[in-house]
C-alpha cells in the first residue's frame, strides 16, 4: 500500500519543477510500462490498480480515466555525445508543443533515427503529453539538449553536411540527399531561426501540389523529410 507521502510524490510528478527536481516521470498504460520495462531506462515503481486499489490509481493517474497500470521512471541524462552519432541525425530548433516533440520521436523511430538533438527551449522530453505522443519511442530514440548551432558547426567540420527545411530553399523531391547527415526541423511558428539557417548546406523545401494550406505541421514535415532522405 502506497503512502500519503508516496501518493504526494507521484501526483507531484505532473509539474516540470517537481520531474526535474526529483530525476523522475511517469507513463501509464500496459503498453507504456512494458516499453519502460523493457528499455534501458530505471524503473523506479510500478503499481497496480488490482494491488493498491481504484481509488489510489485514481489519486495517482494524471488521466480521468486511470490507468490498470502506471510506472515511476528516472530519467536518463540528456548529454551530448563525444563522438557525432553515424547516419541519419535529426535536430529540432525550437519545438514547443509536447504533442510534436513526442509525434517527433515516434517518426524518429520509425525511420530508424536513434539520435535526435533538441535545442534548450523546446519542450522537455519527459513532458506527460510528450511521452504519451511518443508511443514508447521515448524509450528508444537518444535526445540530447544543446545549442543546435554547435551541433550544425560539428557536423560541418566533420565534413558532413547539414540539411533543413526553409520556405526558400529548394524542392526536396530533387534535391541530391545524403543519407549521412544532420537534418534540421524548426519551430512550429517561426521555422528554423537565424543563426541556425545560415549555417545549412542544403536548404530543402516540400512543395505544396495543392494550394489552400498554408503549412504542415513540424511533425508531418519532418515524416516527409525523413521518408524522402530514407527513399533514395
Amino acid at each position: 500500500m502506497l503512502t500519503n507521502a508516496e501518493i504526494k510524490t507521484i501526483r507531484s510528478l505532473r509539474e516540470k519543477k517537481f520531474r526535474d527536481g526529483l530525476g523522475l516521470f511517469t507513463v501509464e498504460g500496459e503498453k507504456m510500462v512494458s516499453e519502460a520495462l523493457a528499455s534501458s531506462f530505471e524503473v523506479v515503481k510500478v503499481l497496480r490498480a488490482e494491488d493498491v486499489g481504484a481509488s489510489v490509481m485514481s489519486r495517482i493517474s494524471q488521466y480521468a480515466t486511470p490507468s490498470p497500470v502506471l510506472a515511476v521512471v528516472r530519467m536518463p541524462q540528456e548529454d551530448v555525445p563525444e563522438v557525432l552519432p553515424y547516419g541519419l541525425v535529426l535536430a529540432l530548433d525550437s519545438v514547443r508543443d509536447p504533442g510534436n516533440f513526442g509525434t517527433i520521436l515516434r517518426i524518429a523511430d520509425w525511420f530508424g533515427v536513434k539520435h535526435v538533438y533538441a535545442s534548450p527551449d523546446c519542450v522537455e522530453t519527459f513532458n506527460p503529453k510528450t511521452v504519451q505522443a511518443s508511443m514508447g519511442s521515448v524509450f528508444r530514440v537518444c535526445v540530447h539538449r544543446c545549442g543546435i548551432a554547435a551541433v550544425c558547426r560539428s557536423f560541418r567540420d566533420s565534413g558532413r553536411k547539414v540539411c533543413g527545411t526553409v520556405l526558400d530553399g529548394g524542392n526536396i523531391y530533387s534535391a541530391q540527399l545524403d543519407a549521412d547527415a544532420l537534418v534540421v526541423m524548426g519551430n512550429e511558428s517561426a521555422g528554423i531561426g537565424d543563426e541556425v539557417r545560415r549555417l545549412l548546406d542544403c536548404r530543402l523545401r516540400i512543395p505544396s501540389f495543392g494550394g489552400g494550406a498554408e503549412s504542415l505541421n513540424v511533425a508531418v514535415a519532418t515524416a516527409v523529410t525523413l521518408s524522402e532522405f530514407r527513399r533514395r
